[in-house]
């Protein structure tokens, strides 16, 4: 009876990953090893929350209007590489309507803690955040959404926004007055009343064209704070001057910064494999599933 076939090494499954990437040099070899044994704090990326909130989804629309000066890094031609590869990953259209229903609009650009925890207008008015609004007549629902939209009686355009990874919904892209706005919005559905403003409509959508030259060229990971102070990943990083760029987006506090490795060098390659290996979370494919769910 033949014995079990023993699981291979980490060793030999590394040799093999090497092989198959085409490192034949020794220290391609060491970087992707060191690397796929680092333990940073590695944390997913946050899944998208169902929420009336713009600014609580992942701020892609960024990219479009990307500064050069928003990437870091010791060597401005590799920022700038990683640059032009990163403003391709969005694109915008932008639409001029001369009638769009405001009740299909259901969520806000700006919002606290609180209010980002709903995931409706509905849901939000009937909340205790919403107490004071009162809206009985359609006079009450003017005099409230003009708290909001203060020339709202005399047609003037408002500002609208949507992104494909946040699905169907549109954001108004006001920045006061959220419980008013939401209240008249949620009263307008619920009485049918047919409320038209001319708008601007910004529409995000992530270029699979794009994606796919992100993907062909760099590796992306998301980086915990306490890699930039870990003296064993700066050494991979720093000690054979890798070319690579850093981009901070997500802004929440304690939130990973992005890194950027392109895979024209062997090296920096090897340093994304390893700390894939290692648990770094994938941004490019973090940013596919996004583009899937737009379908």
């Amino acid at each position: 009876m033949s014995l079990p076939e023993q699981p291979s090494t980490l060793s030999s499954r590394l040799g093999a990953l090497a092989q198959r990437l085409g490192f034949i040099g020794r220290g391609q070899r060491q970087i992707l090893e060191r690397a796929s044994r680092l333990q940073l704090p590695f944390t997913p990326l946050p899944p998208l929350r169902e929420t009336i909130c713009w600014q609580d989804g992942p701020p892609l629309q960024r990219l479009l209007d990307l500064p050069r000066s928003a990437l870091s890094g010791p060597v401005q031609e590799d920022k700038a590489q990683a640059h032009a590869m990163l403003v391709g990953v969005i694109e915008a259209q932008e639409q001029q309507l001369t009638a769009f229903d405001l009740r299909m609009i259901d969520g806000v650009s700006n919002c606290d803690p609180k209010q980002a925890s709903y995931t409706s207008f509905e849901a939000f008015a009937a909340s205790e955040l919403c107490r004071q609004v009162r809206i009985i007549s359609y006079k009450d629902f003017v005099k409230t959404i003009s708290l909001a939209l203060p020339r709202f009686l005399a047609g003037e355009r408002i500002i609208l926004r949507q992104a494909s990874w946040r699905g169907e919904r549109i954001f108004w892209s006001g920045d006061h007055h959220n419980e008013a706005f939401a209240c008249a919005i949620a009263y307008a559905r619920r009485r049918e009343l047919d409320v038209n403003l001319p708008a601007a409509l910004t529409q995000y959508r992530l270029s699979k064209q794009g994606l796919a030259n992100l993907q062909q060229h760099y590796h992306v990971l998301a980086m915990p704070s306490a890699s930039w102070s870990d003296a064993t990943f700066m050494a991979l990083l720093l000690d054979k001057g890798l070319p690579y760029a850093r981009l901070s987006l997500l802004a929440a506090p304690g939130s990973p910064e992005f890194l950027l490795l392109p895979k024209h060098s062997t090296e920096a390659t090897a340093l994304g494999e390893g700390l894939r290996l290692a648990g770094a979370p994938d941004v490019v494919g973090y940013l596919h599933r996004l583009a899937h769910n737009e379908q």
